[in-house]
């Protein structure tokens, strides 16, 4: 056995099986707007077949509404070749079409899909106000767990496993052998899940999406991914002295507080955005219950959400350039010079918009921001392409710092050892490490006791 992939294939085809998936309907469905999320940018795919056994294609996923009623409009269906345009709703359950409301709302009276996640133990009907009864489809369980990369379990104990005996007695060409498929085939997934995003929306929304999800970070990963979804590209391409405002409007950035709390300074540049946004609040304002969901506690004032705004807000006015530099004519090492020369007036001084000046110019984007987007979502597709300078730059690429998940990989794997130590050094080791957490140790609720890794690793020769 000498690929990764290989032996990820004999755990879970060879009659081995880390632990029984968990049942549609559990607790371990994300909120609404993670699904909402997931389903518009392409991840659970556009084919699926009826409750009543009809096949569907998703045409045109549409776009967000802002306002109250259906979750999506301007879609297109096709259901046994018919099309059918309209609204479509998504929910968790099929019994939340009442228990929302739904049925006796009349702005939910077009609907052409009803899309759930978990089908419920009694029959449900997903009628409208005029008796119409609308079409439902049920996003199969794997396909969620897929899309979502869901394991098992959230962490894993921090303790050396039954791998590290292995492990320790294998030479280490075959343990080099093995991280580096694991990084590969980490990069092939994230590939997979590009594709299908640009297969729904297009290289630039796809591109769009990645650098907000990056700029999101960790606490703030859906909220950002939610805003770029909604105020897609090209869209604001359309409109250039507008994009700052609406990106800073439809995030909940703007309000009458937030210009009488800012210090004087501040105003001015407030005053402007406000002088744009009244204009076409209308067309970009959520309602309450759609408002993104910003985390800012125990945000670090040079990483708050609304720099990250405004580092989006100077790459739109640039796109075309940064568009370039990302896909057609990659070259990672001018992409990290060019971004981390992106500035602007207000934002390359200000923390938040009610701050005061700060004391030195910050950069707008910082060269960990620009690694991990590179690492995440650009080298993967260079790298799926077989691309020897893009595989040569990404072993280069330093490690960042270790994240609990990584370190505890890490100590499962090889235990308090030096080679432990030569593992976390670069970026794709912590990349390899992650898939193998995520693929193993993330999958087996026995704590390594049913583990079929340990036995695999005897066969391995990278």
């Amino acid at each position: 056995m000498s690929d990764y992939r290989e032996l990820l294939e004999s755990v879970r085809s060879g009659g081995v099986r880390l632990c029984e998936e968990l049942p549609p309907g559990s607790a371990t469905l994300p909120d609404e707007m993670h699904l909402q999320a997931l389903w518009f940018a392409g991840q659970l795919g556009r084919d699926f077949v009826s409750t009543d056994g009809r096949a569907v294609r998703v045409v045109q996923f549409g776009h967000w509404n802002h306002s109250a009623g259906p979750d999506f409009l301007h879609t297109a269906v096709e259901i046994d070749g018919e099309l059918h345009s309209g609204p479509l709703e998504l929910d968790h359950r099929a019994s939340d079409w009442e228990a929302h409301g739904h049925a006796v709302n009349p702005a939910f009276n077009e609907v052409v899909l009803h899309v759930v996640f978990a089908a419920d133990h009694s029959s449900h009907y997903t009628r409208t106000s005029e008796h119409r009864e609308v079409p439902r489809v049920c996003v199969p369980a794997e396909v969620l767990r897929e899309a979502m990369g869901l394991p098992l379990l959230e962490v894993a104990d921090a303790h050396p496993g039954r791998c590290f005996n292995p492990l320790g007695s294998m030479e280490t060409r075959h343990v080099d052998a093995l991280m580096l498929g694991a990084a590969r085939h980490r990069a092939m997934v994230k590939a997979r899940r590009r594709k299908r995003t640009v297969d729904v929306l297009g290289e630039d929304e796809w591109l769009w999406q990645m650098i907000a999800e990056t700029m999101g970070y960790r606490p703030n990963k859906l909220a950002m991914t939610l805003l770029a979804q909604r105020l897609p590209v090209q869209m604001l391409q359309k409109k250039p002295a507008e994009a700052e405002s609406i990106l800073f409007g439809a995030a909940g950035f703007l309000s009458a507080e937030s210009y009488q709390q800012a210090a004087p300074e501040s105003r001015d540049y407030l005053r402007g955005l406000w002088q744009s946004w009244w204009q076409v609040r209308d067309d970009f304002e959520p309602v309450p219950e759609r408002a993104i969901p910003w985390k800012l506690s125990g945000i670090r004032p040079v990483n708050h959400p609304q720099r990250r705004l405004a580092c989006l807000a100077t790459i739109v006015r640039q796109w075309s350039e940064f568009s370039r530099r990302c896909l057609r004519e990659f070259n990672a090492v001018e992409l990290v010079d060019w971004m981390s020369g992106l500035k602007h007036p207000y934002w390359s001084v200000h923390y938040t918009l009610k701050s005061k000046r700060a004391a030195k110019e910050m950069a707008l984007v910082g060269a960990d921001r620009i690694r991990d987007f590179q690492i995440n979502h650009l080298l993967p597709v260079q790298l799926a392409a077989d691309r020897p300078a893009a595989w040569e730059f990404y072993q280069k690429i330093p490690a960042p710092a270790v994240s609990e998940k990584v370190d505890k990989a890490s100590l499962r794997l090889f235990g308090e050892t030096d080679r432990r130590k030569n593992y976390l050094k670069k970026a794709w080791q912590h990349q390899a490490l992650l898939q193998i957490y995520q693929d193993f140790c993330l999958r087996d609720v026995t704590d390594c006791q049913s583990c079929p890794f340990p036995e695999q690793l005897a066969q391995w020769r990278g």
